[in-house]
């Protein structure tokens, strides 16, 4: 019998709009192991309490770059004076064991997962006002004023590339906003492509003559 395959997404917004903690939230509501958020290859060094295949799969720069000419990724960048790339393997493997994956990318990383991937769900997450965004950026206590500055002004870059995603969440109140998350992941779960395969064995039973 074949068997249903996972879905993938990319859910992107700018820094404060609430986006790691809407992933966390939901993944907290299916315990069950039914999503999961991609993990990541680096070439940066472990920080302490990191482990591989948890956090990030970790290499060095010469197997990063020969996996880059290979075509092992959806896509990838360098931040900082190190690689970050989204494994094509990792992801299919998961979603061929059913599990729907979530990637945690901007919206760069974005259009090379839509050109290798063209069936994958992009959801973009924004902040109800710029005021409301500064206000949560400046409630974390971790950054200067010049920080703050340099991560709005990239904010509103990133937030005018909204268009490029299929789904947009005004995250204004946590709660739906995490609710409506969960409503477009479960919509495509019940898509009628997944759900003839999941009941088959019902359908043939209810269309018996």
């Amino acid at each position: 019998m074949s068997k249903v395959s996972g879905n993938l997404f990319v859910i992107a917004a700018p820094s404060g709009a609430g986006k790691s903690s809407m992933i966390d939230a939901l993944l907290k509501r299916h315990p069950q192991g039914s999503m999961q958020v991609s993990v990541s290859t680096t070439t940066r060094k472990p920080r302490p309490g990191e482990k591989e295949g948890e956090h990030y799969f970790f290499v060095d720069e010469k197997t990063f770059l020969e996996q880059v000419d290979k075509g092992n990724f959806y896509e990838y960048a360098k931040v900082f004076d190190h690689y970050y790339g989204t494994s094509r393997h990792v992801i299919e493997d998961t979603l061929a064991s059913g599990v729907d994956v979530f990637l945690d990318i901007d919206w760069q990383g974005t259009r090379q997962v839509k050109a290798a991937y063209p069936g994958v769900h992009t959801v973009f997450i924004l902040p109800p006002s710029n005021a409301e965004l500064e206000r949560r950026l400046r409630n974390r206590g971790q950054d200067s004023e010049e920080v703050i500055a340099k991560r709005m002004a990239k904010a509103q870059h990133e937030m005018s590339h909204y268009a490029e995603f299929s789904y947009l969440i005004v995250n204004e109140d946590f709660d739906k906003s995490v609710q409506q998350l969960e409503h477009i992941v479960m919509s495509q779960r019940l898509r009628r492509s997944k759900q003839q395969i999941r009941h088959r064995e019902i359908l043939q039973d209810l269309l018996a003559e």
